[in-house]
């Protein structure tokens, strides 16, 4: 899954490969119990119980779940699986998800409880109670409607980690909208390929934001990827940094100038929809290069995050959530943006790098808010913990109760690390596995478990999750296979927006007999039942949390004129858990050297965003590939690691 927190730029320590235990190498020791404070009061008490409830019911399971949840209109069928893999969850059912994330709150006590509290890598500081955000979504709403923003229109979001973003998000969805959020670190040619696929007609963006005491330019990004992007006829930006840009007579808009008029009312309906209408394209990448924008809908993703975030995070009323994401990527979507809001919750939002100006600056803002419960990525963990435990023994972080890890599996030292430093030995890690694809939380401890370090612990209640060979028989417990998923969830990608033959493709082909949907990673499965996930199975490069295609990285470096062919592979890094290694052929007549090695990160850099700069870069002659031309990267791999390369059968000349 994408889900990020981690900071490309953080300083690099010496490279050593990292590998997930498995379940051979535990020692008794290595199993943590939760404390009796934890489970005595715990949300869900019995997980064996109701997961075989779950297994055998999972429609009135599912029915049970979203009755805690608001509906214009009941569902007549929970699932309708008559057109698989094209699921559909909660049919006939009227609802929005801002129904849930705003609407209702507002006849509640929560109506003045604090629903964001953000603070700026400055130190500026904004709040919004439910009844302020929600005045603040129906005023950016309303403007949106002025704009001719229509139901189904897709709008894309490019911004920096500001509550604007979040708000952008929610009033696109109160009007039926559909939103396609753009990480604010992606560059020109990601942004402009995303802008052209959704055919989006209006624009969200910033002047920038900022990252290490600096300011980024996103408007100017944004004008580059405009001039590409044909479709865009309305760019409203919202000011965050003061950086002069260019703005365009009758299509650019100060945000702060059409919130000050009177189209920019602060009541707004919401709009009616159906439980299956599209809610947001969330564009992952894909082997062949092109981007994949999967499309989650109203109802079954409000259940599904709704549902995940309360039971696994055993939300109570008075929590201080902070997941520590961008909202960009799915994590902030699901545990930022929307399950965190349906369920009452106050969020905690920073806008920049966990270690400016110094390493403690999280640890200072814990014990500032305090914040209960921290959800983060092993890389932004491994980050912090190279500076030692000075920095947070610095702090009270008594208020913490639970804490969390996303995006990658979390090699064990960095676990014990965060629960004895960070979590004090008395916090269970709620290590979570789940993708882009999937909507929310697929396998997870809960509270209540022993937990062993760098094991997602075991399936969600309803997710039947299975480690399988090729064939589809069950591996032997201790064993890497293929990890699938044998029954719909509610939270699933329903399709890939303008290509449901590839979504097929994609996930449910490969054990269509079956009727199983396709993970794309590898895992083991212990003699307990607890999940040890590996890592991707395909050509893609998980960098910080952040999935890049190898086919994307080496499209950028074939776009320079200089450089003939490129290959690129991911190799373990203890910081970011792996880097970019790319091996180039220049064109003829063209010389190596470092220099132009530097010129060609750089170009990476500026055609996909810094967090694809490539590791290193290699001058080779000649790449393997197979007769059919494609290249082995695993070849490339086991070459660099100094591994077998095995069977080079298909090798061309070999």
């Amino acid at each position: 899954m994408s889900n990020p927190v981690g900071d490309p730029k953080t300083p690099k320590t010496p490279e050593t490969p990292e590998t997930p235990e498995t379940p051979k190498k535990l020692r008794r020791t290595d199993v943590f119990h939760p404390p009796s404070s934890i489970v005595d009061q715990a949300n869900v008490k019995d997980y064996e119980t109701l997961y075989a409830r779950s297994i055998a019911d999972r429609e009135g399971f599912w029915a049970e779940e979203a009755q805690r949840l608001s509906w214009y209109e009941p569902w007549t069928k929970v699932l309708d699986a008559s057109h698989r893999p094209f699921f559909k969850w909660f049919t006939g059912a009227k609802t929005n998800i801002v129904l849930n994330a705003i609407d209702r709150h507002l006849k509640t006590p929560n109506r003045n409880k604090l629903a964001i509290i953000w603070e700026g890598e400055p130190g500026d500081l904004r709040t919004f109670s439910y009844h302020a955000l929600n005045r603040e979504v129906s005023k950016v709403a309303n403007v949106l409607k002025a704009m001719g923003a229509r139901r189904g229109e897709i709008v894309t979001i490019y911004m920096p980690q500001i509550p604007e973003l979040v708000i952008s998000m929610l009033a696109c969805a109160k009007i039926g909208a559909v939103h396609s959020v753009v990480y604010g670190g992606f560059s020109v040619e990601a942004l402009a390929d995303r802008i052209q696929d959704a055919k989006s007609r209006i624009l969200l963006t910033a002047d920038g934001g900022f990252r290490r005491g600096a300011s980024t330019s996103l408007k100017e990004i944004a004008n580059a990827a405009m001039a590409r992007s044909p479709s865009i006829e309305v760019c409203i930006t919202v000011r965050r940094t003061g950086t002069e840009c260019f703005m365009e007579s009758d299509r650019d808009f100060w945000w702060h100038d059409l919130m000050a008029m009177p189209i920019a009312s602060p009541r707004c309906e919401t709009e009616v929809m159906d439980a299956e209408d599209p809610l947001f394209i969330l564009y992952t990448s894909g082997t062949t290069g092109k981007p994949k924008g999967l499309v989650h809908t109203h109802g079954g993703y409000s259940v599904y995050t709704a549902t995940t975030h309360r039971m696994v995070f055993d939300i109570k009323p008075d929590d201080r959530w902070w997941c520590a994401a961008d909202p960009g990527w799915i994590t902030g979507h699901s545990y930022i943006a929307y399950g965190p809001l349906i369920n009452g919750t106050t969020i905690m939002m920073y806008e920049g790098a966990p270690n400016h100006p110094y390493p403690n600056r999280w640890w200072q803002m814990i014990e500032k808010y305090g914040v209960n419960i921290l959800y983060t990525s092993p890389t932004a963990i491994r980050g912090l913990m190279r500076f030692g435990n000075s920095w947070s023994a610095k702090h009270d972080l008594s208020c913490l109760r639970l804490l969390g890890s996303v995006g990658e599996p979390i090699n064990p030292e960095a676990w014990r690390w965060y629960h004895e430093v960070i979590g004090q030995g008395r916090c269970p890690i709620m290590d979570t596995w789940w993708q882009t694809e999937t909507g929310g939380f697929m396998i997870s401890p809960l509270p209540i478990m022993p937990l062993r370090p760098g094991s997602a612990a075991k399936p969600f209640f309803s997710i039947e999750a299975a480690v399988v060979d090729d064939s589809g028989r069950d591996v032997a417990p201790g064993e890497e296979g293929k990890l699938v998923i044998k029954a719909p969830w509610p939270g699933m990608a329903r399709t890939i927006h303008g290509d449901p033959d590839r979504y097929v493709e994609t996930y449910w082909k490969d054990y269509g007999a079956q009727g199983w949907y396709k993970a794309g990673d590898s895992a083991r499965i212990d003699e307990d039942g607890y999940f040890w996930i590996i890592g991707r199975i395909d050509d893609v490069i998980k960098v910080s949390g952040y999935r890049l295609g190898t086919a994307e990285i080496e499209s950028a470096l074939v776009s320079h004129p200089r450089v003939a062919e490129a290959a690129a592979i991911g190799l373990p890094h203890e910081l970011k858990g792996n880097a970019i290694h790319t091996f180039v052929i220049l064109r003829h007549g063209e010389e190596p050297s470092p220099e132009l090695a530097s010129v060609l990160k750089d170009h990476v850099s500026h055609e996909m965003g810094p967090i694809a700069r490539p590791e290193s870069l290699t001058f080779v002659d000649a790449l393997p590939k197979t007769r059919s031309g494609k290249i082995m990267r695993r070849v490339l791999k086991a070459r660099a690691l100094g591994q077998d390369t095995g069977d080079l059968s298909t090798l061309e000349e070999s």
